[in-house]
């Protein structure tokens, strides 16, 4: 990334946190370089911009959020932010082609980059998540040294609510909990439940 354009990134997230606030917390745990994968409930088309707001500046290079293609290809402002500011790994949720839709994301892992990914596939008005796709397993079970690092957004599905102009005046806080893995022989249902729960877990009076 160029000093220009990581001046643009910093610019818009410097937005972010003035509108929303996107305030860290974290919970048993802290901020670290390790490569992650970074799991998060979804609720408007703000959450990557605020999770990278709550992150060290020092690792925001090195986090790449992965979205739909068909949503950051829409425009050339869009298309600009993706490539240039957030370096978001675009994924075809459509499946338009026969390759599997996390080949571009299991390419970041082995580059060795860390991820932001929202395994309900989908956002949600609701405050807490709907129940997460086989997507998260796979890359557990493909990438078992790699952190899975819970993340819950609080108030950003009534700052930004679905189909919204103009942001609501509220705080968001950005709540990471403690890392965690695959068992071993884990089976696919129990990881993914347990996955949901870890961020449940992080929501205030949840």
């Amino acid at each position: 990334m160029s000093i220009w354009h990581e001046w643009q990134r910093d610019g818009l997230l410097g937005i972010v946190h003035l509108v929303a606030g996107a305030y860290p917390v974290w919970h048993k745990g802290a901020p670290s370089a390790a490569q992650r994968i970074y799991f998060s409930n979804h609720t408007s088309h703000v959450d990557t911009l605020a999770i990278l707001t709550a992150l060290p500046r020092e690792l925001r290079s090195q986090i790449r959020p992965v979205a739909a293609r068909d949503y950051w290809q829409t425009s050339k402002t869009k298309i600009h932010i993706a490539r240039n500011l957030l370096n978001v790994v675009l994924i075809d949720r459509k499946h338009e082609s026969d390759s599997d839709p996390l080949d571009p994301v299991r390419e970041a892992l082995r580059l060795g980059h860390s991820i932001i990914i929202f395994p309900e596939g989908t956002r949600s008005a609701e405050t807490l998540p709907q129940a997460f796709k086989s997507g998260l397993y796979r890359l557990a079970t493909e990438f078992p040294d790699i952190e899975l690092c819970p993340v819950y957004l609080e108030n950003l599905q009534r700052i930004m609510p679905k189909g919204a102009i103009w942001p609501v005046p509220l705080i968001c806080k950005v709540h990471f909990g403690a890392p965690l893995s695959l068992a071993a022989d884990e089976a696919k249902a129990d990881f993914l439940q347990r996955a949901r729960d870890a961020v449940v877990e992080l929501a205030p009076a949840h």
